[in-house]
């Protein structure tokens, strides 16, 4: 697939990628560079955000449990 810059820079994202990332008016994307070249890349709304963990709570607080005994630990060795 290649695309066509406009003159004023922008370039149509095709419908079953917009589909696919939920994209849609007012969407807001980010460039990123890389080596290998452009990534466009969807910036998610915080709102949508809300309750995203709830699948991984349990995940989420025993990585919570490790970080604080990690700190617990390395703050002993200093002390």
């Amino acid at each position: 697939m290649s695309y066509t810059i406009t003159e004023k820079g922008t370039v149509t994202i095709p419908a079953e990628i917009r589909k696919k990332y939920k994209l849609k008016k007012g969407s807001r994307v980010k460039f990123i560079e890389t080596d290998e070249g452009i990534l466009l890349v969807p910036v998610i709304p915080l709102e949508d955000l809300f309750g995203a963990d709830k699948n991984f709570k349990k995940i989420t607080y025993q990585m919570i449990k490790e970080l604080q005994e990690e700190r617990r630990r390395e703050a002993s060795e200093k002390g």
